[in-house]
């Protein structure tokens, strides 16, 4: 291996140790006194109970653990936005788990846990995946009750889900194992089995201090809605137990007797890892963002055998298009082609940016990938689309809304994957996370934003310079960079994966090892639902 390669390799796998670190510490939740504190009740913790609960040794796929990353410091913080949601198999049968986790403000809402919330329950809708609630929280975060209670997308919305979810045939189970306090008693209760550990679960409207202070009667918490005053009392639970292993023994008990419903029916073969190393990944993504690669060298360490069958692979170059296999699921890949290439049609094209006729391209192949019920899995490396008048009179703004159509329209379940840059109408146009992908992680190396770091800042620069002037003042070149510096740390901090999934724009950070496995799981997932729709891109100007 060369010295380019060792330095790739050395950073990346930087990265990725970080990374690591990183979620050691949020697996920490509130902290080893809370947590300890919580255990000392006969609880088990938000991420014990998962790991109880799943079948031992099946792969997991952890959603939004960096949910609430470096937000909400005047509060505390929210480790992972108090909630730890993850897919996984009980009884060998997929699903989601969504488990409060007490340690973290005694479980209390905040605005980024109603958002990751809704959007495990946004997976198990899209997917038809069985969806069990852990229970354990003491409802919103009343300082912040206005970015929470109100609003569409707000804490009630959940409520709703729970609704719509029952209507649709998707099983829902909750385990109270800790309070469950007024707006937030309606989950557990409006799912289709409510189960309450006695000694600590508790659901009610209102508390006691509140029941005392709205209507005058003095009762004790274990009284008002406590196990036995709910299961033997009101009705209100369907099951009781001891402790939380009996009650969570009971959910697997009770997914071990589920039937079986209709499928996708999406191809799969025997899986096969790829022929070449994927390990050598590390070192063939550039430390340099700015430097050209060939980004067959990372599909061909992604996919089955190394096997990928091109399409129109003479034309439109910078976008790569076609059909591989990833642990045996059939697979239409659309990747952005970071080397330079040479076009018959407009000369030389930049590595990672998006030309007309490589627009036209994505659009047919992802019309046909509908048309034969392959899943999508898109690569993000991109910089956004070409500029300049011979691409604006070649009709740029036609060919990208036309595979944006084609993208947004797609009724196959779509994957994103952002490995490096994804910038501007690039990421929207390679499935970013406006356009519904079913799952959409980043590697470490991924940044997210309008645009570069570097171009950003000085754009910006210049719109401050240019307001300083029009007030009559002056600004040294001293002062000038002091400005440029100041304005590209910030805007460079709005670039990081960790920025991006602290705000749920994506769903994890992973391991470029990992995507396979993350791959797999989606399209498993998906192939729970049915296709009932349809595809038709509606209007497409040609």
């Amino acid at each position: 291996m060369d010295l380019e390669f060792n330095k790739n390799e050395d950073l990346l796998k930087q990265l990725t140790f970080q990374l690591r670190q990183k979620l050691q510490r949020v697996a920490l939740g509130g902290g080893e006194k809370r947590i300890a504190a919580h255990k000392a009740k006969g609880k088990l913790t938000a991420r014990e109970r998962i790991d109880y609960l799943l079948d031992q040794g099946s792969e997991r796929f952890e959603v939004a653990a960096f949910a609430g990353e470096g937000m909400y410091q005047e509060e505390g913080g929210c480790p992972s936005g108090g909630v730890v949601v993850m897919m996984g198999y009980v009884k060998g049968r997929q699903c989601v788990v969504v488990a409060n986790d007490a340690t973290v403000k005694a479980g209390a809402w905040f605005p980024i846990t109603a958002k990751k919330n809704l959007r495990a329950q946004e997976i198990s809708i899209e997917n038809k995946l069985p969806i069990i609630y852990l229970v354990d929280s003491a409802g919103v975060f009343l300082p912040m009750q206005d970015e929470i209670f109100p609003d569409k997308e707000h804490f009630g919305r959940m409520f709703r889900n729970n609704a719509v979810m029952s209507s649709l045939g998707i099983v829902q189970l909750a385990a109270i194992m800790g309070p469950c306090v007024a707006g937030g008693a309606y989950l557990p209760i409006m799912s289709d089995e409510a189960m309450i550990v006695d000694g600590n679960g508790s659901v009610f409207l209102a508390g006691s201090y509140l029941v005392k202070s709205a209507i005058g009667e003095s009762i004790d918490n274990e009284t008002l809605g406590g196990a036995s005053t709910h299961s033997e009392i009101s009705g209100v639970t369907d099951y009781k137990f001891k402790d939380d292993e009996e009650c969570l023994d009971h959910i697997r008990n009770i997914f071990d007797k589920m039937g079986e419903l209709p499928r996708a029916g999406f191809n799969r073969a025997a899986a096969a890892a790829p022929a070449l190393e994927p390990k050598e990944i590390y070192g063939l993504l550039p430390n340099d963002r700015a430097k050209p690669y060939d980004m067959m060298d990372i599909i061909s360490r992604l996919v089955d055998n190394s096997e990928f069958e091109p399409y129109k692979d003479l034309y439109g170059q910078t976008l790569i298009c076609g059909l591989a296999r990833i642990d045996g699921w059939a697979v239409g890949i659309v990747a952005n082609q970071r080397k330079i290439v040479k076009s018959k049609k407009t000369g030389m094209q930049m590595g990672g940016v998006i030309y007309s006729d490589s627009a036209d391209k994505a659009a047919r192949f992802i019309m046909n990938c509908n048309q034969k019920r392959i899943p999508l899995v898109f690569l993000h490396d991109v910089s956004g689309f070409m500029v300049g008048s011979q691409s604006e009179h070649g009709g740029i703004i036609k060919d990208g809304a036309k595979m944006v159509n084609a993208m947004a329209n797609s009724v196959v379940p779509k994957f994103t994957v952002i490995i490096g840059n994804s910038y501007g109408a690039g990421n929207y146009a390679m499935c970013g996370k406006a356009y519904d992908p079913r799952l959409i992680v980043a590697w470490p190396t991924a940044q997210l934003a309008v645009m570069s770091g570097a171009a950003a800042a000085n754009t910006l620069l210049q719109i401050q310079v240019a307001a300083l002037k029009s007030k009559g003042e002056t600004i040294t070149p001293e002062a000038e960079k002091e400005l440029l510096d100041r304005i590209k740390a910030r805007y460079e901090e709005q670039l990081s994966p960790y920025y991006a999934a602290a705000r749920l724009w994506v769903d994890a950070i992973i391991d470029p090892l990992e995507t396979r496995k993350v791959v797999s799981m989606g399209i498993e997932a998906a192939n729970h639902a049915p296709i009932e729709k349809a595809y038709n891109v509606g209007v497409i100007q040609v």
